[in-house]
């Protein structure tokens, strides 16, 4: 079955209403976690609450993502507020993202002119690489995530040859400065270790999930190398055979936008994540999270990261 044409979703537009349910249940699952850590006089409540934290940091993640897209909410300026409050909790500078998320659509497909994938193109590991994403890959610790959010987003360095001439470096180092500023209030008035025991589980089970998100999207998908030579971008209507879609329970779909909808958020970046579920398409590379997560797992994280079907040559 062929992909619909995009022209068929004109009418599925940013639905405040249902904005402000999604932003509010976030609010209130960030809230309730740290209040249930806080105030809990038991193990069990303390766990409950980093459980709820932990989904709580996982569906800000998925609203900035959102909110760069401006298919959150209607208004622009709106979009733009909840993002920068949204990347407080997913770690990400807003204004970074946007530049780097908007580059990473337009060359889908493109492994080495995509910032958030130029790291895994064909090169020799070293040992302590190798040792470093293999042990990490094999224990769930969340290096990726991490290493995805500081390569891509807080080096500014890095991705300066990748983002438009006209972008305002000025601006983005203003607001990295302004995010640890923030960062540096809070753990002022709270206290680094105190902070650590409020929120930090509930933190890293959300950078736990995020990995197996994260690099579900596209790891492992065919993909094309450009040597540096001028190439065309492909199309969202022809980026679905470079994305995967990861299909999560009904429930953890919807309270997460159908982030796991990948497939369709690149055939149709216009649609906002949460109506989706309003295409009729079933995608040919969706498979279950809990089936793919148990075959990647029978490989080691080098193996999986770099040994997917190859890199396509587009050299002369």
């Amino acid at each position: 079955m062929t992909a619909p044409h995009a022209s068929e979703f004109r009418r599925l537009n940013p639905v405040d209403r249902t904005a402000w349910i999604h932003l509010a249940l976030n609010v209130t699952l960030i809230g309730g976690g740290v209040a249930l850590a806080s105030l809990g006089h038991t193990w069990a409540t303390y766990i409950i609450g980093q459980l709820v934290l932990g989904l709580g940091f996982t569906q800000s993640f998925v609203i900035i993502h959102e909110a760069g897209h401006r298919t959150m909410f209607r208004n622009r300026r709106l979009n733009d507020a909840v993002g920068f409050l949204s990347g407080l909790f997913a770690l990400i500078p807003y204004p970074t993202w946007q530049l780097v998320h908007n580059r990473h659509h337009r060359y889908t497909g493109w492994q080495d002119l995509d910032v958030t994938t130029e790291s895994l193109t064909p090169r020799e590991l070293s040992r302590l690489e190798t040792l470093a994403i293999d042990t990490a890959w094999r224990f769930w610790l969340p290096l990726f995530s991490i290493i995805y959010r500081v390569q891509n987003y807080w080096r500014i360095g890095r991705i300066t040859p990748f983002l438009p001439e006209k972008a305002n470096k000025q601006g983005l180092w203003l607001s990295i400065f302004l995010q640890l500023a923030v960062y540096a209030a809070v753990i002022w008035v709270v206290g680094f270790a105190e902070l650590m025991v409020l929120v930090g589980p509930g933190l890293v089970l959300s950078l736990m999930g995020q990995d197996l998100l994260i690099l579900s999207q596209h790891t492992g998908m065919p993909t094309n190398l450009s040597h540096d030579r001028h190439v065309d971008p492909f199309p969202p209507s022809q980026q679905e055979e470079f994305t995967r879609s990861v299909r999560l329970p009904n429930w953890l779909s919807w309270l997460l936008l159908h982030f796991d909808a990948h497939e369709l958020h690149h055939l149709y970046p216009a649609v906002p994540g949460y109506l989706l579920g309003q295409i009729d398409y079933s995608p040919p590379n969706e498979v279950n999270m809990f089936k793919w997560v148990r075959e990647v797992k029978t490989l080691s994280g080098t193996q999986f990261l770099f040994g997917g079907p190859g890199q396509k040559d587009q050299s002369p």
